[in-house]
């Protein structure tokens, strides 16, 4: 079998049965497992998105944790507790994924805290009303819903499993985020308003979430080859911004793009143009709450130190005293 995977650049010009192997895998849309032999270029690609989505995950537990304890009712405040705890399983998930790659929960943390390691860049957008916990959940999560569920079939194992239960989750959470809008844009002129400017506000970074365009993207093509993504950036964007119309005209929502319209060519909604330097911008640090998501998650790591430190010592009593029976 002739394998269309694009050569590792740190591998020999002869390929090894161990690569052969590698590539037959991936050309059947078969599962790489942890033990399994992979390119080093492969390993690293893995680490790098799982990382960056685990990272996503914890960073997004702030915009919302914020509006926990300001929900307009005891209902809004469990249902938003309970998709912040979501979201810390969804890190615990991927990062335990990205562990089985060889890489440490320590070091992935100390990237992060240290701002060498990226996460998505929504998450540095403030949340001034209870109507951007509606946006978010219909805007952000249904960005990662898109995006998401063709990672359901990744051609790594850990990673392809662990986002089946993820999925499912960002599902309820972008039908509680649908909902909250659909009510505010049932409710006075004032939370009609409110809900049509969070809208405003999250549409845009919502679009910039599937990252920059085709031309402009150098992971995605091979990413695409070793099929840990599916499809393209573009691709997804267009499939999210098919699915949003009708979602908007449900709601009475208005989209912020004077330029969307129905193609009649392509049978599909083209949209404007997106403002990729703001999405450098928050990329590079300097976006609206960068500084100030990565301050609370150094301090949240080191307020947590005590923890980490009592689970060590009780591990370390435990294997003690295990060995102490064995040897007995």
């Amino acid at each position: 079998m002739t394998s269309t995977i694009t050569p590792d650049p740190s591998a020999s010009a002869v390929i090894s049965v161990e690569e052969q192997h590698f590539n037959d895998l991936i050309d059947a849309d078969s599962r790489i497992e942890p033990r399994d032999w992979m390119p080093e270029g492969y390993r690293k690609s893995l680490v790098r998105q799982i990382s960056q989505h685990a990272h996503s995950e914890i960073i997004g537990m702030q915009p919302e944790s914020n509006w926990i304890t300001r929900a307009p009712s005891l209902k809004r405040k469990a249902i938003l507790m309970a998709k912040v705890q979501d979201e810390a399983g969804h890190g615990l998930y991927l990062y335990s994924a990205a562990q089985t790659l060889g890489a440490t929960r320590d070091d992935m943390t100390d990237a992060l805290i240290a701002g060498k390691a990226r996460y998505s860049s929504i998450f540095n957008y403030p949340t001034p009303s209870w109507a951007d916990m509606g946006s978010i959940g219909w805007l952000v999560d249904g960005a990662a819903i898109c995006n998401q569920v063709p990672l359901c079939r990744a051609s790594y194992g850990p990673y392809g499993r662990a986002m089946v239960r993820i999925c499912k989750e960002e599902s309820f959470h972008q039908r509680q985020g649908f909902e909250i809008l659909l009510e505010l844009m049932q409710g006075t002129e004032e939370q009609r308003q409110m809900a049509q400017d969070s809208v405003n506000r999250w549409y845009w970074p919502a679009l910039m979430m599937f990252g920059p365009p085709d031309d402009d993207s150098p992971n995605s093509a091979q990413s695409m080859a070793w099929k840990i993504k599916r499809h393209s950036n573009d691709e997804l964007r267009q499939r999210f911004v098919n699915m949003l119309v009708p979602q908007a005209a449900v709601l009475g929502i208005t989209l912020p793009d004077p330029e969307l319209h129905f193609n009649e060519d392509t049978q599909q909604w083209d949209l404007g143009v997106i403002d990729w330097t703001e999405f450098h911008e928050v990329l590079a640090g300097r976006g609206p709450n960068n500084a100030q998501r990565l301050q609370r998650r150094r301090d949240a790591h080191d307020n947590g130190a005590w923890v980490r430190e009592a689970a060590a010592a009780y591990a370390r009593k435990q294997s003690a005293r295990t060995k102490e029976m064995a040897a007995s």
